[in-house]
């Protein structure tokens, strides 16, 4: 596996070493001791989710406050997305600055996106299967959020307003100015 930092610290782009023959491909999804290396921490993930969804869809921008904040490592088995996340640590200097990636089923590349940070994805394919390990339980109690389209993220989601579906409690996210204030659960 190969490692790469971005420009937001903590955020890490992982790529696989693909072995191609005539039978198809094999690569390792997931290597705790490689990725705890190159971390220089220790992670302990606790549970997989799986989203399926179709072209324009936009989940996010969501993340879960303490004691249940996550970290996710996030990859996309089928399809395309571009993933983002956005830096919601107070004290950081990249506070409010996001990364955006675009994993898909051919480059598998997986984006490492620590606690701290608001996380969501577009589809840019026909279908996507995304897929997801985390190192916090799922609590409905400590689930927040930000509106996608918040104009001081200035997150470009590479589809037009009209192609992108949404649910409804997406749609009703608090702005990133408010989020502190309202912070409104999902």
């Amino acid at each position: 596996m190969e490692f790469e930092t971005t420009n937001i610290d903590g955020v890490i782009i992982i790529k696989p070493k693909i072995f191609y023959d005539e039978r198809g491909y094999f690569f390792e999804s997931f290597r705790q001791d490689e990725l705890e290396k190159f971390l220089g921490y220790k992670l302990n993930f606790c549970q997989d989710n799986e989203s399926k969804s179709s072209y324009g869809v936009l989940r996010g921008l969501h993340y879960q406050i303490e004691p249940y904040a996550q970290t996710k490592l996030v990859r996309v088995i089928k399809g395309k997305v571009l993933d983002v996340a956005v830096d919601i640590r107070k004290n950081s200097p990249t506070y409010g600055k996001h990364i955006s990636v675009e994993l898909n089923e051919n480059n598998k590349k997986q984006l490492l996106i620590p606690k701290g940070f608001a996380h969501g994805f577009v589809v840019l394919s026909e279908e996507c299967i995304l897929s997801y390990k985390v190192d916090n339980y799922y609590s409905k109690e400590h689930e927040r959020g930000i509106v996608f389209n918040d104009e001081k993220l200035f997150i470009d989601w590479k589809l037009p307003k009209s192609k992108l579906i949404l649910s409804k409690k997406d749609i009703s996210l608090p702005n990133f100015k408010h989020m502190g204030e309202k912070n409104a659960k999902l």
